[in-house]
Formats: structure tokens, C-alpha cells, sequence
């Protein structure tokens, strides 16, 4: 399993408005092709600042199918206009198992 970390920005004086768009696009993350789960968490030192966390079956099901896909482009009508820059996205994966998290 693959894990996407996407760091957004967003202007604080939108970021109730972030929230709900964001809520209108879970259905969209789980109907994408190859998407395990997905969830938003606030940054609490930095106002303005999310991160977006989803997991994928491969890294290709993030890289290819779903940035290539109709859902895509529907993510990014919702909550790129809250954006105050490009959002950072990595990937990473499971190397040492753990507990809870």
C-alpha cells in the first residue's frame, strides 16, 4: 500500500469553505480506481496548512490512473481555488511495522 502526503495551503479566510469542498469529494476518492481510503488533517502550528492523506493500491494508481481521470479533474475544481500554491505531494511506504497508526 502506498501512502500520498499532499501539504496544502489554503487562505484562512476560506478554510470553512476548504472543509466542505473537501467533504463533497470523498465520493470521488472512493470511487477512483485503485484508492484504499483518504483523510484531511489541520497542521497545528500553521494556520492555513492541511494534509491530505490517501492511500493507493500501487503508486501508479495515484501517478497514472487517477491523475489522468474525470475524478481528477473534479478534486481539483472543488479545492484548487482554496490553494495558495501548489500542493507538495509525496509518496511513501511501509518499512517497519508499528501500532496504531
Amino acid at each position: 500500500m502506498i501512502r500520498e502526503i499532499a501539504q496544502l495551503v489554503i487562505y484562512p479566510s476560506k478554510e470553512a469553505e476548504f472543509l466542505q469542498a473537501v467533504g463533497q469529494a470523498v465520493p470521488i476518492f472512493q470511487a477512483a480506481e485503485g484508492c484504499h481510503g483518504m483523510s484531511l488533517e489541520r497542521v497545528i502550528e500553521t494556520p492555513g496548512m492541511y494534509r491530505l492523506h490517501v492511500l493507493w493500491e500501487t503508486l501508479e494508481a495515484h501517478t497514472e490512473t487517477f491523475r489522468n481521470s474525470d475524478g481528477f479533474q473534479e478534486w481539483r475544481a472543488l479545492a484548487g481555488p482554496f490553494f495558495t500554491q501548489a500542493p507538495s505531494v509525496d509518496h511513501s511506504e511501509p518499512v517497519v511495522p508499528g501500532f496504531g497508526a
